[in-house]
Order: structure tokens, then C-alpha cells, then sequence
């Protein structure tokens, strides 16, 4: 099923691999070694930054103009990408992905078919969710890990007194509250947004709930009203002045590295209150259905070698905090090794379970869409006091609209 280097030589354009900020770094590390034993293949690697790499990837599937051999595409995007005709089926017997869907954590690969059925990306990264909070500010209030965990309301009563005791806020902002909560309550084999039959589900128990808890957050002053990745978000965690994130097991090493090194050993890490569990992003990479025919097979050999090789998965995770899919990978010492930044916790041991308990939900093209609209929803009910239920009923009416466009 391999091309030879004669072959591909033969081609005369160079493999191309489209991706955004750090992905790119492992694509290129891969690179360096496969094109050792690929010596008669150019490739080449074009990176753009995480928006812009998402647009233009729309725009060349949609014309079929400079298409890359393989994309790699975010997990939030995987919706818009694998429910169009873009990308190649690689469940087809030229590729033959089915035989490999055991080797991944399940929902992390069946997040990756289509209405059909069929896989249309492989996975490689993805994200465990979990708590982190700061156990100094924790202790300060006289509070335990349970108080935050063992249900959303007692999370909530936890940052009331949190902000009494400290004046630190719960949270940087209520989304990631109403965005978890709508998340976990996701019933197994549906959508965030839509049910089986492409229905919006927007005025359902959880969304309810969703809102009136973020409601109840802001209208108690404890959430600091920033946005993940603002320089203010980033100095209030570093001052002491958020006392819980919610996100992907990749934060860890955000936080470490750059965002807020001066906080090592104050913080920890627990499952999501309520024993909620969900991912918070993810890469996987894909083939364009119309890309250069003579150059699939290769495009299909690397993207085996950069999801199914624990060994390029487990490099990958040390240095990019890049958690692997692969289940494979997602063993040995390392797992067992305590994180400084996270106080000698063995972190990785919780992020491997919450990895495994993590619930298929289904992608749909208006993925990105829907998310902005109930955004947009929850900001009326904050900033404006709209009624919970006419919000929803609003967003429910407006995605109905656009649900099979």
C-alpha cells in the first residue's frame, strides 16, 4: 500500500502538512526522522496561527484550491470539517482507520466520524478536563477539595466563601461554567447542541441549569469577568486572584511554563465537580477528499506515524503537554512521576482515568455557530436580565433556523 520514494519523487510537489502553533512544532520534529526513511520526499509544513489555519483550511476544501495532503484540525472545528464532503474516508479499504479505533480512548476517535459512520480524522492529542484550584487560598478559607467538587452548587457556595475569606474570585469568567455544565450533561451519542435527528436541544434541563448557576456566579460578584489567554486573566493568576480554572490537562503546563511559573506547588488538580467529564480540545489530522490523488498514501503513512507510534505520541506529550490519544502511550513511569507545579501531585494518573470516562459526544457543522449564539444568549440574561427561558427559546428558534444548512 506504501509509494516509494521514486515514486513520490516522481510527483515533483513537496508533502504538505497544514497546521497551527505547537502542532506545527510536532509535525516538523516527525519530519525531521520519517524524511530519513522517505529520502526521496520534499515535505514541507505551512503553519498559521489557530484561527487563521481553521479559515483557510474552509476556504481551500470548499474551492478545492491549494490543498494541503494532510490538515490538522482542532477538535471545536472537527464538526464543520468531517460533516461537509471535504475529507477523504479512511475507513475505505485504501486506508482501513477501522482497524485501529481500538488503540485510541473511544470517545477521541469516535468524535472523528461522520453521519455516515465512517472515520474522516485521526486523533492525536486531547485534552482531560479537570479542576484546577490553589490549594494555599483553599486552606485560607478552610475549605477541602470536596467542597469544590461534590456537586455545582457546592462549587459555587465554595467560591462565596472563598471570596469572603480571601478576595480571590472563583472563576475567570461564568462561560467556562455554563460550558461545562452543558458539556457534561450531554446525553451519550448526541450533540452539545443538537440530538440524533440535528434537533437543537437548547432549552433541555442542562442549558437551564447552565444559565441559572452562571447567573447566580455573576450576580454574586465571583467571577473576575476575563477572558482566558488576556494578559488581565493571566496577571490575576499570578497575583492569587483566581482561585480555580477549569481546563485541559495542557494548562498545566501553560501555567508553568509561562502564564504563572511564580505559583508553582499552589496548585492542584481534581476531576470536574460532580464527576463530570469532557474534553478541552484536541488535534486530529485528515486527509482532503480532493488533495493530489498520487500523494494519499504517503499523506495516510504520516498520519499513521503521528497518532499510532506511542513512541512519537509519548514525545509529543513531554514536550508540548500534548496528552495522547493513543492508549498505548498512555503508559509507563511517566504517568507515576510527581508535578512540582502541581505540589508533587501525580497528575497524570487522574488525567489517564478522567481520559478514559470521557463520553462520545457528537459534532455538528453548526458546532461553532451554536456556541456563539448561546453566548451571545447568556450575555443578554447577564448584562441585560433577559429571562432565562425566553434566552433559550431565542437561541433554540435561531438554530432551529440554521440546524441543515
Amino acid at each position: 500500500m506504501g509509494v516509494s520514494p521514486a515514486q513520490a519523487g516522481a510527483v515533483g510537489q513537496p508533502l504538505t502538512v497544514a497546521a497551527f502553533p505547537l502542532v506545527d512544532v510536532i509535525a516538523k520534529d516527525l519530519l525531521k526522522d520519517w524524511q530519513r526513511s522517505h529520502p526521496g520526499v520534499r515535505t514541507q509544513v505551512i503553519s498559521r496561527q489557530y484561527d487563521d489555519h481553521h479559515t483557510a483550511m474552509t476556504t481551500a476544501l470548499s474551492t478545492s484550491g491549494h490543498l494541503p495532503d494532510v490538515i490538522a484540525l482542532e477538535t471545536s472545528y472537527l464538526g464543520r470539517f468531517s460533516l461537509g464532503a471535504g475529507l477523504e474516508d479512511l475507513s475505505a479499504p485504501a486506508f482501513g482507520a477501522e482497524r485501529f479505533k481500538d488503540r485510541f480512548v473511544p470517545f477521541a476517535i469516535e468524535t472523528a466520524r461522520n453521519r455516515q459512520g465512517v472515520i474522516v480524522a485521526m486523533p492525536s492529542d486531547i485534552g482531560p478536563g479537570s479542576l484546577f484550584y490553589r490549594s494555599d487560598l483553599l486552606a485560607q478559607a478552610g475549605l477541602k477539595e470536596d467542597d469544590l467538587t461534590r456537586s455545582w452548587d457546592s462549587y459555587v457556595d465554595a467560591g462565596r466563601q472563598l471570596k469572603a475569606r480571601t478576595g480571590a474570585y472563583l472563576i475567570g469568567d461564568v462561560r467556562l461554567l455554563k460550558d461545562i455544565i452543558v458539556r457534561a450533561g450531554t446525553p451519550p451519542g448526541e450533540g452539545q447542541f443538537f440530538d440524533q435527528q440535528q434537533r437543537p436541544q437548547i432549552t433541555s434541563p442542562r442549558f437551564v441549569r447552565a444559565f441559572e448557576l452562571a447567573r447566580q456566579v455573576r450576580q454574586r460578584g465571583l467571577d473576575a469577568r476575563v477572558e482566558v489567554w488576556q494578559n488581565d486573566w493571566a496577571e490575576m493568576l499570578k497575583r492569587g486572584r483566581l482561585a480555580t480554572e477549569m481546563s485541559g490537562a495542557w494548562m498545566a503546563g501553560q501555567m508553568a511554563n509561562w502564564v504563572a511559573p511564580g505559583t508553582a506547588g499552589k496548585w492542584r488538580v481534581a476531576q470536574l465537580p460532580e464527576n463530570s467529564y469532557c474534553s478541552y480540545g484536541g488535534t486530529y489530522y485528515a486527509i482532503p477528499r480532493r488533495s493530489a490523488p498520487e500523494r494519499k498514501q504517503l499523506a495516510w503513512q504520516l498520519i499513521q506515524e503521528l497518532t499510532l507510534s506511542p513512541q512519537r505520541q509519548f514525545e509529543a506529550f513531554k514536550s508540548q503537554d500534548a496528552f495522547p490519544a493513543l492508549l498505548a502511550a498512555q503508559q509507563g513511569d511517566f504517568f507515576d512521576q510527581p508535578l512540582p507545579f502541581l505540589g508533587g501531585q501525580k497528575a497524570r494518573q487522574l488525567w489517564r482515568d478522567a481520559a478514559r470516562r470521557i463520553p462520545v459526544v457528537k459534532m455538528h457543522k453548526q458546532q461553532k455557530f451554536a456556541d456563539e449564539v448561546i453566548n451571545a444568549e447568556l450575555d443578554n440574561v447577564l448584562e441585560y436580565g433577559k429571562p432565562i427561558p425566553k434566552a433559550l427559546e431565542d437561541a433554540q428558534a435561531l438554530l432551529l433556523h440554521r440546524a441543515n444548512r
